[in-house]
């Protein structure tokens, strides 16, 4: 496992804080999303092309989901790299990849999304789950993703998102005061939980994320939103 790890203080922060919910992530994941999320981690894998014997990249990877779904697409003559900036994260990651009955041709990475230790033009589609969210400069980040894809190849980022229904963005906060965060609570993990609320807040919308892939260099940029608005992926292809 190779590291370029996060060097600013509010970086280290956020590494720290996915350090403590890792334990727990997966199952607070389940409560998140209603149970969705996996369904919307295999669309988000179909939408990013990768397709058998291809090199792709899953970036904050997390406990691995969608790094295992990569790897299963793209089979034994494939290679996937799961990225994340979390020891803990990638511990568990790898611990799942092992205990897979089938064969995943998977290399964990511990990086930082706005530094990514790759040259230019390396892979052949990238996915990303609940990442762009939380990084530090959103911009650079799909700068990097632009940077390390192949001329052609498809990023599919996967988020949660405020509704622009009101109906559905006052379900969504009572889910999260209600569910999610008393959940967490039930964890010793509450004011890691509460921040979802803000970070929702400052979460660009769609249009905006459309916006700021185009201007990182992306075409064919598309934000599709999924259940009632409360999560969506955002696809874009590097120019060939």
């Amino acid at each position: 496992m190779t590291s370029v790890l996060p060097s600013t203080p509010q970086a280290q922060e956020i590494q720290t804080l996915f350090n403590r919910i890792a334990p727990a992530y997966d199952r607070l994941n389940d409560w998140l999303s209603l149970g969705q999320h996996r369904i919307w981690k295999q669309m988000a894998v179909k939408w990013s092309g990768a397709a058998v014997g291809a090199v792709c990249l899953d970036l904050c990877c997390g406990s691995g989901d969608l790094s295992r779904l990569l790897a299963r697409q793209v089979g034994i003559t494939g290679q996937v790299y799961g990225v994340d900036f979390s020891a803990a994260q990638l511990a568990i990651a790898k611990q799942r990849a092992e205990q897979s009955v089938q064969p995943l041709a998977i290399t964990w990475v511990e990086a930082d999304a706005l530094n990514l230790p790759f040259g230019a033009n390396q892979f052949d589609a990238a996915t990303m789950g609940y990442g762009l969210r939380n990084v530090l400069d959103i911009p650079r980040s799909l700068n990097e993703l632009h940077r390390v894809l192949k001329p052609g190849a498809k990023a599919a980022i996967l988020d949660f998102h405020r509704p622009v229904n009101p109906a559905m963005w006052a379900f969504q906060q009572w889910y999260l005061d209600t569910i999610v965060v008393p959940a967490a609570e039930s964890l010793g993990l509450k004011e890691e939980y509460i921040y979802i609320s803000p970070s929702l807040d400052r979460f660009p919308s769609g249009t905006e994320q459309v916006d700021l892939a185009r201007q990182a260099g992306f075409v064919n940029v598309t934000h599709y939103p999924i259940a009632g608005g409360m999560m969506g992926v955002l696809v874009a292809q590097k120019p060939s």
